[in-house]
C-alpha cells in the first residue's frame, strides 16, 4: 500500500476520472475519502503538501521516538477521533505527567497541584468569569448560534468586551487569554463574543454539553490524552488504508462544474468527478479559482475566517530532569511572557525529555519576526522559570510556525470577527452544487480540533452519497 506522490500519468489534455475528487488530506479529507470507499465509490485524494496530516505533524527525535508540533491532545466526548484511532491501530496514553504545575505571576513562581491556581486575587475574579461564561452558554445550541437570544447583540461586540460587561475583571481576562492563546490563536479581543461563547459550547457532544472546564481541562479535559507514535500518525495510516488514492505534490488551482460534472485542476493533473469534497481551510478554499464562482455570501464568509496566529516551540533534553524534581513540566505564565502555556511533550516510554510551549495571539506577533536566536533565548527563559535552569540545557529546539506553512497559513483554528457570525454564518459548509465541504471548522462539535475534522469528514461524506 502506497501514497503516491508522482504526477498522475496524464498526456496532453487527458483528464483522469474518479466518482469522487477529495481536496486535502488532512483527517477531515481522509476519513471522507475512507467513508467514500467503503461506500464503493472510486475516489482520489488531491493534497497540496507533500505528506499527509494537514495540522497534524510528528517532529522526529530519532530512535523511533516522536513529539508533536501541530494538533495533539485529545479527551472525553471527542469519541470519533478516539474510535478512528483505534480502528487503525493507534493508541492513546494519559498525557498528564505527575507532579506539581507552576504558575508564574508578579515575578514569582509558585508550583500547585490540581486545577486550583495559587493565586487568592485571581480566583474571585476566575470564579465568576466561569459562571458568567457558562450560563451564556447553556443559551447557546452548537448547532445554531445565530438562533441564540441576542445573538447579533453578543455578535457586535468583540469576546473582551462581553466579559467587561459581564463584570469580569482584569486578572480573569488575563487568564481566559492564556486559554485562547493556545485555543485559537488569539486574544478575547480578536474575536466577536458569539463566536468565543459558541466555541465554548462545541467542547461536548450531543449529550454532554460544551464547558470551559472541559475545553481547559488536562486529566478528564480536552488535555487528557496523547497519541502513541504522534498524532500525524492516525492520517498516515488512513493514508495507507486508502491504497495509492492519495496524491502528494498536488495543489488544487481551478474547480469547474456543470451540469454533468466537475473538473479539478491541480499540479498534478486534472481529474474529472461527479462530486467534490474540499477538506481545506476556508480561508484557502476562497483562493481557489471558482468556475462558476462561489456564491459571493459564501465566499465573503470564507475570506472572513482567518486562522489565528500560533507558533509550538520544542525544547529537547536527554530526559526529563523535571520530573525529578517533582514537577509535571506543566505552567502557566503571565505578565506578558512570550510562552504563557507550557507541557511535558515527553514520549510515552519517557525519554528523550520534550518541553513544548505554546507562542500564539499577540506574543506571537511581538516574537515572530525577531532574529531566531532572540527568540529562543526568550522562550529558554520561560521554559527555566517554570523547571529551573537546566532548561537551557537543549540537546535540540524546534519551533513551527503554523503561518508560515504555504497550505494552511495559521492556527489552531478559524477565528471569526465581530458580525461574521450572523452576517455570514448561514453560508457556513453549504453545498454550491458538486460541491461538499468538509473540515474541523464546519463541524458543530469540538469545531477547530481533531475531533471535529473527523465528524466533519463523515458528514460530508454522508451528504454527498445523500445526493449522489
Amino acid at each position: 500500500m502506497t501514497v503516491s506522490q508522482e504526477s498522475a500519468p496524464t498526456s496532453g489534455h487527458r483528464r483522469n476520472e474518479a466518482d469522487v475528487v477529495v481536496i486535502g488530506a488532512g483527517l477531515a479529507g481522509l476519513t471522507a475519502a475512507r467513508e467514500l470507499v467503503a461506500a464503493g465509490l472510486s475516489v482520489t485524494v488531491l493534497e497540496a503538501r507533500d505528506r499527509v496530516g494537514g495540522r497534524l505533524l510528528n517532529h522526529d527525535l530519532g530512535d523511533g521516538q516522536v513529539t508533536e508540533i501541530g494538533g495533539q491532545f485529545v479527551g472525553p466526548t471527542q469519541d470519533h477521533i478516539l474510535a478512528l484511532a483505534e480502528q487503525v491501530g493507534v493508541a492513546t496514553y494519559q498525557a498528564t505527567v505527575p507532579g506539581e504545575s507552576v504558575y508564574v505571576h508578579a515575578g514569582r513562581a509558585k508550583r500547585f497541584s490540581g486545577q486550583t491556581l495559587p493565586d487568592l486575587l485571581a480566583l474571585p475574579d476566575m470564579g465568576i468569569a466561569l459562571a458568567r461564561i457558562g450560563q451564556a452558554v447553556r443559551k447557546l445550541s452548537p448547532l445554531a448560534p445565530r438562533q441564540a437570544p441576542k445573538a447579533r447583540e453578543l455578535d457586535g461586540m468583540t469576546y473582551e468586551t462581553w466579559l467587561r460587561k459581564a463584570e469580569v475583571t482584569g486578572a480573569a481576562v488575563d487568564l481566559v487569554n492564556i486559554f485562547l492563546n493556545s485555543a485559537y490563536g488569539g486574544e478575547a479581543r480578536d474575536a466577536s463574543a458569539l463566536f468565543s461563547l459558541w466555541y465554548v459550547s462545541t467542547f461536548g457532544d450531543e449529550t454532554h454539553p460544551g464547558t470551559m472546564e472541559r475545553g481547559t481541562g488536562t486529566e478528564g479535559g480536552a488535555q487528557d490524552s496523547r497519541f502513541v507514535g504522534g498524532s500525524q500518525l492516525v492520517a498516515q495510516r488512513l493514508a495507507l488504508e486508502l491504497d495509492g488514492r492519495v496524491r502528494l505534490a498536488a495543489p488544487v488551482r481551478r474547480i469547474s462544474q456543470d451540469s454533468t460534472g466537475v473538473t479539478v485542476v491541480s499540479d498534478a493533473g486534472d481529474w474529472r468527478a461527479g462530486r467534490v469534497i474540499v477538506a481545506v481551510p476556508p480561508l484557502l478554499a476562497s483562493r481557489i479559482v471558482w468556475d462558476p464562482l462561489l456564491p459571493p455570501q459564501q465566499d465573503q464568509l470564507y475570506q472572513r475566517l482567518p486562522f489565528g496566529t500560533l507558533m509550538k516551540c520544542v525544547a529537547v533534553y536527554d530526559k526529563p530532569f523535571w520530573r525529578a524534581d517533582g514537577l509535571s513540566g506543566m505552567g502557566l505564565l503571565r505578565d506578558g511572557s512570550p510562552i504563557r502555556e507550557m507541557f511535558d511533550n515527553t514520549p510515552p516510554d519517557g525519554g528523550p525529555g520534550v518541553l513544548m510551549g505554546f507562542l500564539g495571539g499577540k506574543e506571537w506577533r511581538k516574537w515572530a519576526h525577531r532574529p531566531a536566536g532572540e527568540r529562543r533565548g526568550a522562550v529558554l527563559r520561560c521554559f527555566a522559570r517554570v523547571v529551573g535552569e537546566r532548561a537551557f540545557d537543549t540537546v535540540d529546539y524546534v519551533e513551527q510556525d503554523w503561518t508560515a506553512e504555504q497550505w494552511t497559513q495559521g492556527g489552531p483554528t478559524s477565528v471569526a470577527a465581530p458580525g461574521v457570525l450572523t452576517g455570514y454564518g448561514e453560508w457556513m459548509g453549504r453545498r454550491f452544487g458538486r460541491v461538499h465541504w468538509a473540515g474541523a471548522e464546519f463541524s458543530p462539535y469540538w469545531t477547530g480540533f481533531m475531533d471535529g475534522a473527523v465528524r466533519s469528514g463523515k458528514q460530508a461524506a454522508a451528504e454527498l452519497l445523500d445526493h449522489s
